[in-house]
């Protein structure tokens, strides 16, 4: 099943640049995220930020498939 948005339009929901430069500059200056901080918990969000990753998820909603994917790109 194809992803309901891409990753591009996530960053712009977080309100980010969305152009694969930007994005790959956001990994690169945040990663690795720490295992023990969750995505929604990382220190670079803001409260609003942070809020829409944790409805997401907790909604199981079209953009949480791509909240992992970032999660994930955070990790590596």
């Amino acid at each position: 099943m194809e992803p309901a948005h891409e990753l591009n339009e996530l960053f712009l929901q977080l309100g980010l640049p969305e152009d694969a430069d930007a994005i790959d500059g956001f990994v690169a200056a945040h990663r690795p995220l720490a295992a023990d901080v969750a995505l929604a918990d990382a220190p670079f969000w803001t409260r609003s930020q942070s809020a829409f990753i944790c409805e997401e998820i907790a909604r199981d909603a079209d953009w949480a498939e791509l909240i992992d994917r970032l999660d994930v790109m955070l990790r590596a």
